[in-house]
């Protein structure tokens, strides 16, 4: 673990420092000098009118959630074509008997054009309808588990020494080096599934004019609400669950969506998009992801926007440096979830992903969450570290750093207990 945390703090240190208007910018990590803002109220409607009932609150999702496509995610296209599954390879003993693991090309068919996602996939042995973690990862399958057989990645992929990724291509070397991130067997000894796929397969995290990746399926004329990679990613995800409720050995209304980092920010989308996920789980997904914008602490929309112009359309530019004009804030992103449980977490050391402020997104979108469930997020205040808070919406803030850590999965885990309430551990 302590490689990849390492990796991602240049990062974060190289991101921190560029030009903004000819000046260099420098993030706020002071509460004092956060600018004063008012949250939209998530359930008022955009004329004033106040949100009394579900029904109400129905209309009011929708605007809430239109508002986010045209000025932050983008418009995704619909999905009228074809996905082939192609099985790769199956082991009925994985994980020393425990799981069955499967690797399937997924083929996604527009017309003359096609794009394939390799979905790894290990199911809990002599189980039915079990539930399903389903996420992405950032170095290609091959890094989740140390098993051999797991085909290394053909696609495109950042070039990082420590994972034996050289002029873009992976290699061996990478082989269990994201297993930390991925605790595969303990997930499945509880009982779980886990179903994940390379992310760049989905669309590679580069800006190259949106012609690669799922908008490469499309011919379109782009503007200010075209889909960007954010919205391309959790599209793939909302393919992904195309294919996993087709599964016997799956329980298509117990699909999970988790994230972390931009997959975070992905997974909160995925979740608002595609109403079958059962639960989403935010793992330090900050700005644009579960972060308060206009806090403009840590990392900003101004920020995020020049380091990956590629993540969302092109309308979410006219807010940089420019919080105060969003017509919607990351707490709504949160309500849109409703009533469907969401967790988010938070790193005491991540303060570029403004722990704080995925602390108060969770506090807002609770009035949605009373209205349709009558659970409230159970926090007036941060709680203190190691120390979760759990109704519909969960949070929690660890020790440590930017990274996905075993202690998270165990509160992913108790969550998703809480919730899916599992209809049997699997028998090994």
């Amino acid at each position: 673990m302590k490689k990849p945390v390492l990796i991602f703090s240049v990062i974060l240190f190289l991101v921190n420092i560029y030009f903004l208007k000819g000046q260099q910018f420098v993030a706020n990590y002071d509460e004092s000098k956060v600018p004063s803002y008012r949250l939209p109220d998530p359930l008022k409607f955009e004329n004033g009118g106040t949100v009394r009932n579900k029904k109400g609150w129905d209309r009011r999702r929708e605007e809430i959630f239109k508002i986010f496509e045209n000025e932050v995610y983008g418009v995704a296209p619909g999905w009228k074509g074809e996905i082939i599954a192609s099985e790769l390879s199956s082991d009925e003993n994985a994980l020393n008997g425990k799981a069955v693991r499967k690797e399937i090309n997924l083929t996604l068919k527009n017309g003359n054009r096609e794009l394939t996602m390799t979905m790894l996939l290990y199911m809990p042995k002599n189980s039915a309808g079990s539930p399903v973690f389903l996420g992405y990862n950032f170095y290609g399958n091959h890094t989740i588990t140390s098993e051999p057989g797991i085909a290394v990645t053909k696609s495109w992929i950042r070039n990082n020494k420590d994972y034996g990724v050289f002029e873009n291509r992976a290699s061996e070397a990478g082989r269990g080096l994201s297993s930390g991130y991925w605790p595969v067997e303990m997930i499945v000894s509880e009982g779980y599934g886990v179903a994940t796929i390379y992310y760049g397969d989905a669309d590679p995290d580069y800006d190259d004019g949106f012609h690669n990746g799922v908008h490469g399926l499309y011919d379109q004329e782009r503007d200010g609400t075209s889909w960007g990679t954010i919205a391309g990613w959790a599209w793939g995800l909302s393919r992904a669950m195309d294919y996993l409720v087709t599964l016997p050995s799956v329980d298509p209304g117990r699909v999970i969506v988790m994230g972390h980092s931009r997959l975070g920010k992905t997974a909160l989308w995925a979740g608002a998009m595609d109403e079958r996920f059962a639960l989403v789980i935010s793992n330090n997904s900050g700005c644009g992801g579960a972060a308060l914008s206009k806090r403009a602490f840590g990392e900003t929309v101004g920020s995020i926007n020049r380091s990956f112009p590629h993540w969302f359309c092109g309308n979410f530019r006219k807010y940089n440096e420019k919080e105060e004009l969003l017509p919607v804030d990351q707490h709504q992103l949160i309500a849109l979830i409703a009533p469907r449980p969401v967790y988010v977490a938070s790193a005491e050391e991540d303060q570029w992903a403004d722990p704080r402020g995925e602390f108060l997104s969770c506090a807002g979108a609770s009035p949605v969450y009373k209205l349709l469930t009558g659970e409230t997020f159970p926090a007036d205040d941060m709680p203190p570290l190691n120390s979760p808070v759990m109704s519909r919406i969960g949070y929690h803030i660890r020790t440590g750093g930017h990274a996905v850590t075993l202690y998270d999965w165990q509160q992913y885990l108790r969550f998703a207990d809480m919730h899916l309430q599992k209809k049997e551990r699997a028998t090994f």
